[in-house]
């Protein structure tokens, strides 16, 4: 068989076109990003249950907290008078009967900690008339691993505790527990436990590092669903995620109630998923110059997820009004000068100098339902945003599906008013969710795109049958065999980058044991991480593509994939061969493109995945080029051929 290569008609490639998408699923944010290691810190859990249009919301600040140790009748009550914070009310009332009574945070799945790392812990106290001591910290049966003796005022003001403890062994699964000295009464709120070696003193090390190797173009955040809400109440309040972490109104998550239905009572395993929002947007801009990433946020029109809900708010309403004002003001927030009034709060907090957003997603998966009017939404959204800010460039969407009546019916509306304003949308946000079959049949599904108006592949991932695919806590969900499709998909996408000029797999994170969707880019637990076989392609995407892609053509074989770009006299050539027999291939063109120096390879039989114990079962491996321009390709792989001149 043979791949041809040409430069004849070749195109520029977007910079940084893989970029990653960070929504608030599978606990991806808190217990998992977010390095805070405590669950209900602060008491402000809610129990979410229901159906579409039917859901309950109810606190319960007990949740993750119970007496300590088991079995003891410490008395715990939350209460909610003369809080700590008006925007997060509730706290907790400890009443110990007797010397090392307590109370204990579930954690999770309990505190892991690292020998001689450095943990910054932290909480409030306030007592009206116990003057004893108290130790607060982790405990491995028993036994102190990181503890803080204190004396306590009985002044009936709430204070602040602050310490930086040093972890005297390795932990698995241990407790966390706040221990009284003697009989009586405090009222405690706001504990933290965060590891001395979180990037920024907010990102979990180990997923932060994941995220920068794969050197993604573009951050999207926060959603997904999540920015919409079950509800108009749900949806996410950017401005409520400014200032110090614990005036952060807590909001329950949308996805705490995603497959409730009558055989689970409508209430699932994780009805108390909420939203600390200890990363919030100012610390989402934080992370993207971590990353070297441009910044994608994402705003709310005024309609609840239409998968949940059939709410939405009426254009020219006052809730309608603020909608348009906090996309306006989350602008001002990330460019405006000192002098501004969102620009001003950034400093405060920290940032004086402009984020430099250039990006600006307006609405996720929405589509013309009923009498939610989007398409007239999303009109007013762009006339408004560009007359105070023309250059911002402006993210679509098509809605959740591909090839369906209400996707035909966005394109045509998209394309119709760009022809009038070259300025109406800068890409189309498309989402697929296919068996491999599919992406295989639509490898060529962006040849025949109209070149007008550019696509931003926001959420894409192999769904195979049988593999647990959208399911609870499934890392079997990626197979090999998916992330093959997946590879081939986006030679389809890498040959049409004048049109698919972003692209991102979703979700990115998943915690097991707390995962509501399968497959996921990277899988963790309370003190591990992994990458996916998906998460490897897609990292090769990112670092293997140059500044031009190159015509290419396959000649000999149904079942081998390829695109080409160049930089810099570079040339990638990724090959897929989904056959399941070994090919020899000769690389061939109209040009010089140079001699074969590097092959990154990827294979493994189809049904194989990474898991926690065997974290290296697919990944890329170095193969050394025994010819100039011929190889051979293994069945069921995926290869990143350098050509040099």
């Amino acid at each position: 068989m043979k791949i041809n290569i040409s430069e004849n008609g070749k195109l520029p490639v977007s910079a940084g076109r893989i970029g990653l998408f960070l929504e608030d699923i599978n606990y991806a944010l808190d217990g998992g990003l977010y390095a805070e290691m405590l669950e209900n810190r602060d008491f402000e859990a809610k129990r979410a249950s229901g159906s579409p249009d039917h859901f309950t919301v109810a606190d319960d600040g007990y949740y993750g907290w119970s007496a300590y140790p088991a079995g003891v009748e410490t008395a715990l009550k939350i209460k909610t008078d003369r809080p700590l914070f008006a925007e997060n009310a509730h706290y907790l009332r400890l009443t110990a009967r007797r010397g090392g009574e307590g109370v204990r945070n579930k954690a999770y799945d309990g505190v892991y900690l690292q020998k001689d790392m450095r943990y910054n812990l932290s909480f409030y106290l306030r007592s009206y008339d116990y003057k004893g001591s108290a130790e607060v910290g982790v405990y491995a049966e028993g036994a102190p691993l990181i503890v803080k003796k204190l004396r306590i005022r009985a002044d009936g003001k709430w204070r602040k505790f602050s310490f930086r403890l040093k972890a005297k062994a390795d932990a698995d699964r241990a407790d966390f527990a706040f221990v009284m000295g003697g009989a009586g009464t405090v009222h405690l709120d706001c504990f933290s436990l965060i590891p001395e070696n979180a990037i920024k003193g907010v990102f979990r090390r180990d997923l932060a590092e994941w995220m920068k190797e794969l050197k993604p173009g573009f951050l999207r955040f926060p959603g997904g669903c999540v920015v919409e809400g079950n509800t108009f109440a749900n949806r996410y309040r950017w401005k409520d995620t400014l200032g110090p972490v614990e005036y952060r109104r807590h909001n329950w998550n949308r996805w705490a109630v995603h497959a409730a239905d009558e055989q689970n009572g409508f209430v699932t395993p994780y009805a108390h998923y909420g939203q600390t929002l200890g990363i919030g947007f100012y610390e989402f801009f934080l992370l993207c110059e971590y990353l070297g990433a441009k910044a994608l946020p994402v705003v709310g029109v005024g309609i609840a997820c239409e998968y949940m809900s059939t709410e939405c708010v009426p254009i020219g309403s006052e809730e309608w009004e603020s909608c348009v004002q906090d996309a306006l003001d989350l602008i001002e927030f990330a460019n405006g000068g000192t002098d501004t009034e969102w620009g001003s709060v950034r400093a405060e907090m920290g940032h004086p100098e402009p984020f430099g957003l250039e990006y600006l997603g307006i609405g996720n998966e929405q589509w013309e339902r009923g009498d939610n009017a989007f398409y007239r939404r999303y009109e007013l959204f762009e006339q408004r945003i560009h007359e105070v800010y023309p250059a911002i460039r402006l993210i679509g969407t098509a809605g959740p599906t591909v090839e369906t009546e209400t996707y035909l019916d966005a394109w045509k509306w998209i394309r119709a008013r760009a022809e009038e304003n070259p300025d109406f949308v800068y890409a189309v946000d498309e989402h697929f969710y296919m068996p491999p079959e599919w992406l295989y049949a639509h490898t060529q599904m962006y040849d025949a795109y109209p070149r007008g108006c550019k696509v931003y592949a926001g959420e894409y991932a192999a769904h195979v049958p049988g593999a647990g695919c959208a399911l609870f806590n499934a890392p079997e969900a990626n197979v090999w065999e998916g992330t093959l499709a997946e590879a081939a998909f986006m030679t389809g996408m890498e040959r049409n980058a004048d049109v698919v000029v972003m692209a991102s797999y979703a979700p990115l994170f998943a915690r097991l044991g707390y995962t509501q969707w399968s497959p996921d880019l990277i899988w963790f637990d309370g003190s591990r991480s992994y990458a996916t076989a998906s998460y490897h392609v897609q990292r090769l995407y990112s670092l293997y593509t140059g500044n031009y892609v190159l015509r290419t053509a396959v000649e000999g074989e149904e079942k081998v994939y390829a695109s080409a770009s160049e930089r810099e006299g570079l040339v990638y050539v990724k090959v897929v061969n989904a056959g399941d027999r070994a090919l020899e291939a000769e690389v061939d063109g109209d040009y010089d493109f140079g001699s074969l120096t590097r092959i990154i390879c990827m294979e493994a039989p189809l049904s194989a995945y990474n898991t926690m114990e065997d974290p290296h079962a697919v990944e890329p491996v170095e193969v050394a080029p025994s010819s100039e321009r011929t190889l051979t390709i293994p069945p069921h792989s995926f290869q990143v051929l350098v050509f040099r001149k």
